[in-house]
């Protein structure tokens, strides 16, 4: 009886193995097909990415940002190439980057917070294979990177693109500069395609024609071993240059424009064509160096920027008060009106008193006209003229010819439209009803007027080429003038009156023959 059993038994295991040995295959199996569908379905474009990503490597090329020029092809802004450190985070892994950035830092003398700043900060790019720690680097730092390179696997040294201004601070107001992108440029950009080691426009006509200098990046694909050495390119986009951009600005005159401001701590000068409105030179004081934010601007040259006297702002877009310079507005209101014609004439004197008040003159010149009041910039002429003609009409020619509004250059953005302070101004802004006071002052420019030196030279070039308000620009290309509508005999009288300025009144010092008419 314990025999048979014991067979039994044994025929019942023997029986029972096949069937075990089934299940066992068909689990295995089993694993291995989700395992297969987990990988290839599931997560078979994610794996396809990272197998690339071990073989493939992007290799971002940076646009050429095209250049400023004068209207005779002498280069205003440039590029220059200069060397840059980079990180591979790719082709390294991940917990090998504190020893790599520690090495990084001693071979090179570069702060190793520095390094995990910029490592934080660019994380985000959009290639992910070149994240910018530095630059630019000196000649020795590439040498000794150059020297170790073999050992520093993650890190290259690479060509970049700074911006260049062979001029220095010359028309540096108008040219502007660039800088590096901000993480919040980036993030309101990079669906523009920009990259966060972009540089951008920041002032002037770099911002302004940011589209037109800009460029477009380019590239190349890389097949590359185990060893990280290229196998093969698998594409290849050059990037596209950015375009030139010629100006108005002749080079020899801004340069003469600049020297005649060295010996001013804030002034503007505008020169420009009268007849087309092309601006030949502009300049600013005190002034800047737009070279210092190639590399971004020390701590020092920062401040220095930022210094009371504002080294930054363009002068030559701001108001100031006109002064005697809007006594010409105030002859167009005189003519213009009917209440006076090239004819008329008005008593002067060295104290002029009206409704309780006297206001001062440099002199009393007799019975005069408008020429000669021009010549001499009689206050007592124009505080009597102003009440005659009164604020409506003084302001309304001031409108007509421009002021208190843009005058159409292109960097719209930092220019101001001025003020003119009118009676309805007055009652807004200081809540008081306007009185003889405000028209005397405003008649010789002194009231709540002014004025931007692009402003002024628009209105005088009106008078030069004959009753045309042009569009001041600095970009060559045809641009709209306006008619203003002004009589022969006002224009004559303009004339007439600023001729003498220089012949015999208070400009004769720049009665120089040997400038042309």
């Amino acid at each position: 009886m314990p025999l048979i059993n014991y067979r039994q038994t044994r025929q019942t295991g023997v029986g029972r193995q096949p069937g075990l040995l089934m299940a066992l295959v068909l689990l295995i199996c089993s694993a291995i097909v989700l395992r297969l569908a987990w990988l290839q379905l599931l997560h078979g474009q994610e794996h396809r990415a990272m197998a690339d990503e071990n073989r493939i490597r992007l290799i971002p090329r940076d646009p050429m940002r095209g250049r400023l020029l004068d209207h005779t092809g002498q280069v205003l802004a440039t590029n220059r190439l200069t060397y840059r450190l980079y990180y591979q985070p790719r082709l390294t892994q991940e917990r090998l980057w504190p020893s790599l950035r520690d090495r990084l830092s001693r071979l090179l003398g570069i702060p190793a917070e520095q390094l995990e700043q910029q490592r934080r900060l660019h994380k985000g790019d959009q290639d992910g294979f070149h994240v910018s720690l530095t630059g630019p680097l000196t000649p020795l730092q590439v040498l000794r990177f150059r020297e170790q390179a073999a050992s520093l696997p993650g890190a290259e040294v690479s060509i970049d693109v700074l911006r260049s201004y062979p001029n220095g601070s010359l028309a540096a107001h108008v040219i502007g500069y660039t800088s590096n992108l901000t993480e919040e440029d980036y993030k309101r950009l990079r669906d523009k395609g920009y990259r966060f080691s972009d540089r951008i426009g920041r002032t002037g006509l770099e911002s302004t024609y940011e589209s037109h200098l800009r460029g477009e990046w380019g590239g190349q694909q890389l097949e590359v071993n185990a060893a990280g050495r290229v196998q093969r390119v698998l594409g290849d986009k050059p990037a596209r240059a950015g375009r030139d951009l010629r100006l108005t600005i002749d080079l020899n005159l801004q340069r003469a424009a600049e020297r005649a401001l060295n010996t001013v701590a804030k002034g503007a000068i505008v020169a420009l064509d009268p007849q087309t409105g092309a601006i030949l030179a502009i300049a600013s004081r005190p002034t800047f160096d737009p070279n210092v934010f190639a590399n971004g601007p020390s701590t020092a040259q920062w401040n220095d920027l930022n210094r009371p006297a504002a080294p930054m702002l363009n002068r030559a877009f701001q108001g100031f008060p006109p002064a005697s310079t809007f006594k010409i507005v105030s002859t167009i209101a005189g003519l213009e009106s009917g209440k006076f014609s090239p004819a008329s004439t008005l008593p002067t004197m060295g104290r002029f008193c009206y409704d309780g008040q006297c206001y001062g003159d440099h002199g009393a010149y007799g019975s005069i006209g408008f020429e000669k009041a021009l010549a001499v910039s009689s206050n007592s002429f124009y505080y009597q003229m102003g009440l005659k003609v009164g604020p409506d009409e003084l302001f309304k020619a001031a409108r007509r010819l421009g002021y208190g509004s843009h005058t159409g250059v292109e960097i719209v953005d930092e220019e101001s439209a001025g003020l003119l302070g009118d009676p309805a101004w007055k009652k807004k802004v200081i809540g008081e009803p306007w009185n003889s006071v405000d028209t005397i002052t405003s008649s010789i420019g002194q009231g709540a007027v002014t004025v931007t030196p692009i402003q002024m030279a628009r209105l005088y070039a009106a008078v030069a080429n004959g009753g045309w308000l042009v569009t001041p620009h600095l970009v060559e290309r045809p641009m709209p003038r306006r008619w203003l509508g002004l009589k022969p005999e006002t224009l004559r009288v303009l004339r007439e009156g600023l001729r003498m300025v220089v012949t015999e009144g208070t400009a004769k010092i720049l009665n120089d023959p040997t400038l042309p008419p």
